[in-house]
């Protein structure tokens, strides 16, 4: 379990420095359980636990400067993942609250990941 976690994290290490390199776009950070997100997820958000976020987010996102949006269930732990990153330096980081506004903002209401 350890090893195919450590394999799954360099492979998204990777493909998140390839494709953040050619696109420049906002970062989306489900910041909610495993489980959780198992249960409902947007397609290609990177997921992180909250107490995990700064030393996650410095191994991929190592530009302080990048736009960052966190979310969570209802908002609580995206506001305090926010100010870790914001208190670690990151400039352009915002909490949007919970999935729901998420998926408002980008316009995929109701649209669940499979």
């Amino acid at each position: 379990m350890k090893v195919q976690r450590m394999l799954y994290r360099g492979a998204l290490m990777v493909a998140f420095a390839f494709s953040n390199a050619c696109l420049a776009e906002t970062v989306w950070i489900d910041v909610r359980t495993d489980l959780e997100h198992g249960i409902d997820s947007i397609e290609g958000d990177l997921r992180i636990g909250y107490s995990e976020i700064v030393s996650e987010v410095e191994q991929l996102i190592p530009d302080k400067n990048a736009e960052i949006k966190l979310y969570c269930r209802s908002g609580g732990r995206a506001e305090n993942a926010a100010q870790a990153l914001s208190d670690a330096g990151y400039t352009r980081v915002e909490s949007v609250g919970g999935i729901g506004n998420a998926r408002r903002i980008r316009g995929t209401d109701g649209v669940p990941a499979s």
